[in-house]
């Protein structure tokens, strides 16, 4: 069974070149945001990597690596935590006295720990670009191929 030309309407010249350049906008788009993730996981793995960090022994896992992933970043992050934890009989920061010597030991572990998630965080941020980067340029590559069709 046929369908009638009213029910799908021909795409004019016009119609199919605003398409294309729509989808030719969604996979350069897709293209900036894989790159940029990309650079962005590089950039934060390098400045890791510059720091010389060691995920601890008594580490629960990835032991002995060095710290220039996700990963190896929450590994680190959490002996951190197993250390400072340990040392002030397990209180925060915000539990200790004011005037207790471990305060300060406790709240440089505690920034050390902010700061490594935050390098997880980019990673997942970068991760997620070069993701979404990917699917906006498939997206765009299939708007464009169907800009080519006259129905």
């Amino acid at each position: 069974m046929t369908q009638s030309t009213a029910d799908h309407p021909t795409r004019t010249p016009a119609k199919r070149a605003l398409i294309w350049w729509v989808g030719l906008l969604a996979i350069i788009a897709g293209v900036v945001m894989i790159v940029t993730g990309g650079v962005v996981w590089g950039v934060v793995s390098s400045q890791l990597a510059a720091q010389h960090i060691t995920v601890s022994e008594d580490a629960t896992f990835l032991a002995g690596s060095e710290v220039r992933g996700p990963l190896t970043a929450l590994a680190q992050a959490d002996v951190i935590n197993m250390h400072a934890t340990e040392m002030a009989g397990g209180k925060t920061y915000a539990e200790l006295d004011q005037d207790d010597p471990l305060r300060a030991t406790v709240m440089n572990a505690s920034f050390l720990r902010a700061s490594l998630f935050t390098s997880v965080v980019s990673f997942g941020v970068a991760v997620f670009a070069i993701g979404a980067g990917l699917v906006f340029a498939l997206l765009g590559w299939a708007v464009t191929r169907l800009s080519r069709r006259t129905v």
